[in-house]
């Protein structure tokens, strides 16, 4: 394979607030990529930037009574601790407000000056005679002008959707200082775009673009492409441009220039060549991962930019679309515009990587985040599959085998079999189809499953005669799980790490084809916890704001008894309790269940301990009807169990759900059974 030389970016987050789950999905995109870039061999970089000027930020500083750069350097810890814990791996991470930043906007600005791509004009402006500044489009508020709709921002009306200018706007007032704002006039810096019209027209067909964005960015050139304001006028935090005193640059300016600033400053202190990236007829490839709000200026304004100013373009600039939560918009005062930290606080941040992963592909559509899918997934795909191929083995290997696995593969075809795919599952990576490639690995994860059910090692290692088969088939679960663990490692670097601690190996996207054999493990510890809805609810409880004082109502959870728990104490039929209505109830999630095994449990008098089989995971739970049921009488029936219960810590171990059954109590405990046409897993309604 031949190495490559890519630099990877994501769009800079603005200073001026936290990093929230809809920014986190472009940061897991890009970092999932890079990693598999890297884990693939090649000389691969990603870097960001705190984009760190303009006017929200000044205004913003000035109320918390601190400079801006106090205030930016303060941000920046934030938003680097957040990337931290979520495992987003930059090699660099800087701001806009930099050195580096200011010498390649200048040099930028004076080499189009140069080539005559700067133009000047006198253009007339709002501007607040109290602050003595000039107002951008969303620091002024008034009546829209065509349907005449009050208290409407500054470029927008959100009752009727027209677009203006803000000179337009009825009733203007300053959002800054309250004050009716005056039309003054200051001489501008335009940069000539459409002396570009024929060059972007060609690069945005190249396939530098999903077709999506360029099928948008036409409309630009139907309409005919403006010249683009990128000055400012004092007070304005930025940079202030060369040879004009008391004019700055537009913050989208320097922005994206933040990309070679933060490659620079990496440059500075590594050794690395900027110039075998950036130059003119480089043959590295450049990729910028955004967001849908912003192809303009990554695909028309920035590639121009640097295209007049004697830089390479982008390989590549792709989109995603945005996040919604439970189907809707994220929301405040419902809980769902969840900062980052607050995830943080709460729930693993692996989680959210499998997660967003198993739902991204190379479009620019939406991604819903839903909460009650994003546990199932999580808990039925990493705890339930992947997780659980290691835990059915790695125990036997450890206490029956001296923690070796076998010299021997027992099933060399099927081994093969999950290698094969490496490629695909590569080929889905690189084309950013990370659902596609979940999915094929989730598929050789249930055969993995299906592997291990129907050799059944918990039983073939009870008899001396059986052992041999019994190392050989858990060697072949531990292998088919490390092949898995190669593919998941540019999504699950944390537990990656586990893994390699456990196998004593490394994972590395050039050693997944060969086995380990005659090899010894180490113990093996729990790799995932399941996801709680206690948690997830917490989240969001904590994630509301804005809302007004309302009676405390108790939560009602699946635990709330409708009928006797058959882990229960209690023989006695139980008096009617709390009433529940048809939400609460809905909120069961009943599944058919085959046992697979039973056992007593030693020190219990009315629990049986069973293993469930839910299709796709496999659940441990004690149910309390000994006094009815010997264990050899369950194995292989189907029953019906509550598969969304919280699991619960009991003396004897973790149960991980309720079986379901009824009768007053001794020997008169009826399981609930499904019909013989059920499969596990299916659910009950």
């Amino acid at each position: 394979m031949t190495q490559r030389k890519i630099l990877i970016t994501s769009a800079l987050p603005y200073a001026n607030g936290p990093i929230h789950l809809g920014h986190m999905l472009e940061y897991i995109q890009t970092d999932i990529w890079s990693r598999f870039q890297k884990a693939r061999g090649h000389q691969c970089y990603y870097v960001c930037a705190d984009d760190a000027h303009g006017t929200p930020i000044m205004l913003k500083a000035q109320q918390l009574g601190i400079t801006p750069e106090q205030m930016i350097a303060q941000t920046s810890q934030e938003h680097q601790a957040d990337f931290a814990e979520f495992l987003i791996g930059f090699d660099n991470y800087h701001s806009t407000h930099s050195e580096e930043n200011r010498q390649f906007a200048s040099d930028i600005y004076t080499k189009l000056d140069k080539g005559g791509y700067i133009k000047r004009k006198t253009i007339s402006q709002l501007f607040d005679p109290e602050k003595q500044m000039f107002l951008p489009d969303r620091f002024v508020k008034g009546d829209c002008p065509k349907c005449g709709a009050l208290d409407q921002n500054g470029d927008s009306c959100d009752s009727c959707g027209a677009t203006y200018s803000p000179t337009e706007l009825k009733n203007p007032r300053s959002v800054v200082s309250g004050a009716t704002p005056v039309l003054k006039d200051s001489e501008h810096y335009f940069f000539d775009l459409p002396a570009f019209e024929q060059m972007l027209k060609d690069w945005t067909r190249s396939g530098s673009l999903q077709d999506e964005m360029a099928n948008k960015l036409q409309e630009w050139f139907t309409e005919g492409l403006q010249q683009w304001d990128i000055s400012r006028d004092a007070p304005y935090f930025g940079f202030e441009i060369p040879g004009a005193p008391g004019k700055f640059f537009y913050v989208w300016l320097d922005a994206p220039i933040g990309y070679l600033a933060s490659f620079k400053n990496y440059c500075d202190k590594t050794g690395v060549n900027f110039d075998q990236f950036w130059q003119k007829d480089s043959d590295a490839e450049i990729y910028h991962f955004i967001g849908k709000d912003i192809i303009y200026f990554h695909s028309l304004f920035w590639p121009a930019m640097l295209d007049g100013a004697g830089y390479r373009k982008p390989t590549s600039v792709y989109a995603h679309g945005f996040v919604t939560v439970n189907g809707a918009k994220m929301s405040k005062s419902r809980g769902t515009f969840i900062k980052a930290r607050t995830y943080l606080e709460h729930l693993n941040p692996e989680y959210l990587r499998y997660y967003f992963a198993s739902k991204l592909t190379s479009n620019i559509t939406d991604l819903d985040l839903n909460l009650e899918d994003f546990a199932q997934k999580v808990n039925a795909d990493l705890v339930g599959k992947v997780v659980n191929i290691a835990s059915r083995c790695a125990s036997f290997i450890s206490k029956k085998f001296d923690g070796k696995l076998t010299a021997d593969i027992a099933e060399p075809a099927l081994l093969a079999e999950f290698t094969a795919a490496g490629e695909t599952i590569a080929e889905s990576f690189e084309k950013r189809e990370f659902a596609r490639a979940i999915r094929e690995i989730m598929a050789l994860a249930d055969k993995a499953n299906q592997y291990i059910d129907a050799k059944a090692p918990w039983v073939l290692a009870k008899n001396e005669a059986t052992l041999t088969e019994a190392h050989l088939v858990c060697s072949m679960g531990i292998n088919l799980f490390r092949v898995l663990m190669h593919y998941l490692k540019p999504v699950l670097p944390a537990m990656a790490k586990e893994v390699e601690l456990f196998l004593n190996d490394e994972l590395s996207w050039s050693t997944y084809q060969t086995a380990l054999t005659n090899h010894s493990i180490n113990v093996f510890k729990p790799l995932m916890q399941r996801v709680e809805m206690t948690k997830v609810e917490a989240m969001v409880e904590g994630s509301k704001e804005n809302l007004q004082p309302t009676a405390a109502v108790a939560p009602k959870t699946a635990e709330t008894k409708a009928a006797p728990a058959v882990d229960s104490a209690e023989n006695a039929i139980e008096p009617i309790g709390e009433t529940i209505n048809i939400d609460d109830f809905a909120k069961l999630d009943l599944r058919v269940a085959r046992i697979i095994n039973a056992e007593h449990v030693e020190g219990a008098d009315k629990l049986v301990k069973l293993q469930l089989d839910l299709g796709n995971e496999q659940r441990q739970v004690f149910a309390g009807i000994k006094s009815a049921y010997q264990p050899e009488q369950l194995i292989g029936r189907l029953t019906v169990m509550v598969a969304n219960l919280a699991p619960r810590k009991m003396r004897f171990g973790m149960s991980e759900g309720m079986v379901m059954a009824a009768g007053p109590g001794g020997s008169d405990i009826f399981l609930l059974t499904p019909d013989d046409g059920a499969t596990p897993g299916m659910r009950v309604k």
